[in-house]
């Protein structure tokens, strides 16, 4: 089926109304497909509608592409991996730079991204005639217009070239449609996440039981200094991620965010939201999803993707895997590279290890290494009892934002803009000596060099490492043996669906005209 533009925004109007989705602050039940033209009677449908636009965060495609997937398998850490050299083709093509505007993780993530961003404007669209308390209206418009603004982030981030669109459009004029030049991009949605500071009508916490997943005005210091850092305006990201991180190695008071002391209780299913977490991603092992509709799951599909396949294990000792599909594993350079560093055994399951030691076995997939995700591989324990296909309904959150990134990312913005380098070095201690958990600082300098390596231990696996590539201009160097372009593969091809039903025209780095 085309995915265009089109189909898009009336998908928008349809799921916006009847939303369908679990989330950790709402559990809706599903009431059947409702018009969007008469919906938005009273605040408990504005809030349905909200649900529906927080619920893009968690966005998968029935190819079973997300944007951390599709990033991995882009980087110099892993290889796509899977069952061989033709499973899961988008993320195949993305790993030896073959991708196209027909092949490729292109035409999930332009989907996933608008969707988004039009389930946003419709809501805004319709929340002023909205009979409701005021003080939630209000609420609910900033954390819709700071959403749009996360997805727009992406969109600009990975296509460059995009369409920006902030109100509601009918489906019939959709076509019309045509690109902005990404500065204007980026002008927009910092304005809108200032406004949205300014406004002050999103909370500075939120009651997780109640309330987790939703943004904080944490998040939103978050999101707007990251995407500052982006767009190379230092001293602004600085200042953005300060309010965030507070003193390094302490708790920020007034928004409560703290380094967990042990870095592998970050990726505990039962340990969502914790201190460290700034904004999630939020997945339930309680939706039913099966293989009729992988996007609908509300599962996370990461942890049955990275998981070893054929996974048995052989003594009592053996970790409780669940047997995966073996994609996007670890390079055996990346494992020379963390092997000694201690956030080592909660980032990366050695298979071959455990294989030599006769305590599990696994069969080798495609472009196997034997280092497998373990950040995201799903265990025996995580197993859904809310039926459906087991498979795709694992529970564990994504970060979105957590601490640890924050903290390297003002790092990296003071030393760029000639900030003050003795925070910078103390925010990037205070990551590195938390890795240790021993009561002892690891103190690290305030280089650029060294930033980078702190960032590929913190946060492999997280999709992030491809972007940082990217936006530090390393990536042609880093990945030229995989067959990465300089001035072609920094971003990705408008897929070609959009381009054929729309004005939209093909990057240049891909052949066409912007």
């Amino acid at each position: 089926m085309k995915k265009s533009l089109k189909y898009l925004a009336a998908f928008a109007a349809v799921a916006i109304a009847g939303v369908a989705c679990k989330k950790s602050f709402l559990t809706v039940t599903p009431k059947g497909t409702n018009l969007e033209s008469a919906y938005y009677t009273d605040q408990t449908e504005a809030f349905n509608g909200l649900v529906a636009v927080y619920d893009i965060m968690s966005y998968q495609s029935g190819g079973l592409i997300t944007k951390e997937d599709a990033a991995d398998a882009g980087c110099d850490d892993h290889v796509a991996g899977g069952g061989g050299a033709s499973d899961v083709t988008d993320l195949q093509v993305f790993n030896n730079y073959t991708l196209n505007e027909s092949q490729g993780p292109s035409a999930a993530l332009w989907q996933g991204g608008f969707q988004g961003v039009f389930r946003a404007n419709v809501l805004l669209a319709k929340l002023p005639g909205v009979p409701m308390d005021a003080r939630l209206k209000a609420q609910y418009a900033d954390e819709s217009t700071a959403l749009r603004a996360y997805y727009y982030f992406d969109l600009v981030r990975w296509f460059k070239n995009i369409p920006l669109i902030v109100t509601e459009i009918p489906a019939s004029e959709i076509d019309n449609v045509l690109q902005v030049p990404p500065s204007a991009v980026y002008t927009q949605i910092e304005n809108d996440l200032k406004s949205v500071i300014s406004n002050g009508n999103i909370p500075d916490q939120v009651n997780i039981t109640t309330d987790g997943g939703r943004l904080t005005m944490g998040a939103v210091h978050a999101l707007l200094g990251k995407i500052y850092l982006y767009d190379k305006k230092y001293t602004l990201a600085a200042s953005e991620l300060a309010i965030v991180n507070g003193t390094p190695g302490q708790m920020n008071s007034k928004y409560g965010y703290q380094l967990l002391p042990n870095f592998a209780d970050l990726w505990k299913t039962n340990n969502k939201y914790n201190s460290e977490s700034i904004l999630e991603a939020d997945h339930s092992s309680k939706s039913g999803g099966d293989w009729g509709c992988i996007a609908c799951t509300e599962g996370n599909v990461l942890d049955i993707m990275v998981g070893p396949r054929g996974y048995v294990a052989e003594t009592a000792a053996a970790p409780d895997y669940v047997s995966g599909y073996s994609f996007i594993p670890f390079t055996q350079e990346f494992f020379n590279f963390i092997h000694n560093d201690p956030r080592n055994f909660a980032t990366v399951a050695n298979l071959d290890s455990l294989k030599a030691a006769g305590i599990a076995d696994y069969t080798p997939g495609y472009d196997n290494t034997g280092f497998f995700l373990n950040k995201f591989a799903g265990h025996v324990a995580d197993k859904t009892t809310g039926g459906g296909a087991p498979e795709l309904n694992y529970p564990q959150n994504i970060y979105e934002f957590r601490l640890a990134d924050t903290y390297l990312m003002e790092a990296e913005a003071l030393i760029m803009g000639g900030g003050d380098q003795n925070r910078a070095a103390a925010l990037m201690t205070a990551v590195h000596s938390r890795a240790y958990n021993d009561g002892k600082s690891h103190p690290l300098q305030a280089t650029m060099a060294v930033l980078k390596n702190e960032r590929r231990a913190e946060l492999a696996g997280e999709g992030h490492r491809w972007f940082d590539l990217v936006r530090w201009g390393d990536a042609p160097a880093v990945l030229g043996y995989k067959g990465f372009k300089a001035g072609r593969n920094e971003i990705l091809p408008i897929p070609l669906n959009d381009l054929n039903a729309t004005k939209i025209k093909q990057s240049k780095e891909y052949g066409g005209t912007i």
